[in-house]
């Protein structure tokens, strides 16, 4: 194993092995550490399968240190669950009351964030089958919500023309922009890259490109006297949210 390449093809081999919970691969080093339950000759055989030259190196109990990591994944989630949710319901509220669609289309991602991270709790301490399982049904639940956020856009770019409350526009998606902020650096200090973690790296990224792209959104539509930009940049949110699922449904495979 001495390229990424190869590190896809042990992923992809070891795939469906439900005794499997965690796999740790050291490139420049060509090692594999596989944290496991039951018997290992499955794996050694499915692994020998690949021709890469394998050799089995040692075999030990561990304690400890899976729920130490356990343990950092659901501070870690539920910190960013409370933020998502905690904006949500701001954005929603707000972007009601200031008819505006790009902070509604922002509010239904954090909606949809927040969702995903409760499903990742669920997953930390299961079987990479199951963290691949949930990264999935995330990536779905995104197109669902994204599909319907279409709808409401659609259903406004035929109403009346009535321009949105900017101010309020700019002010909640600062504050958004600053939590998605923090969740994302939080995120990336993280070293599971397992598949349920880097679908939640990408939704959060993409939260941080959306506030931003509300508060362009806002001062277009000071200047424009129109709810158009606003209606615009509710679709652009809705394109990046499907482009994050297609991302995760790939990571998913």
């Amino acid at each position: 194993m001495d390229c990424p390449s190869e590190e896809r093809l042990i992923r992809l081999k070891l795939d469906g092995n439900s005794n499997i919970e965690n796999l740790s691969f050291d490139i420049p080093e060509r090692t594999l550490i596989i944290y496991h339950k039951g018997n290992i000759s499955e794996i050694e055989i499915s692994i020998a399968e690949l021709n890469l030259g394998s050799k089995l190196v040692s075999i030990e109990e561990v304690n400890g240190f899976e729920k130490a990591a356990e343990t950092n994944d659901s501070k870690l989630l539920w910190t960013v669950l409370i933020i998502n949710f905690g904006f949500f319901i701001v954005e929603m509220g707000t972007g009601i009351l200031a008819e505006s669609m790009g902070l509604i289309a922002d509010s239904l991602d954090m909606l949809a964030d927040a969702l995903i991270y409760g499903l990742g709790l669920f997953a930390v301490g299961g079987t990479i089958l199951l963290k691949k399982r949930i990264a999935k049904l995330s990536g779905y639940f995104q197109i669902m919500l994204a599909l319907i956020g279409f709808s409401e856009v659609i259903r406004r770019f035929l109403g009346i023309d009535i321009a949105p409350e900017f101010r309020t526009m700019i002010i909640v998606s600062f504050f958004a922009l600053i939590g998605n902020s923090v969740s994302l650096i939080l995120l990336q200090k993280s070293k599971n890259d397992e598949a349920h973690i880097q679908a939640i790296k990408i939704c959060t990224s993409n939260d941080v490109i959306i506030n931003i792209g509300v508060i362009i959104a806002a001062v277009a539509v000071y200047f424009l006297e129109s709810n158009k930009p606003d209606l615009i940049i509710g679709s652009i949110v809705f394109v990046i949210v499907i482009i994050g699922a297609k991302r995760i449904l790939q990571i998913s495979k």
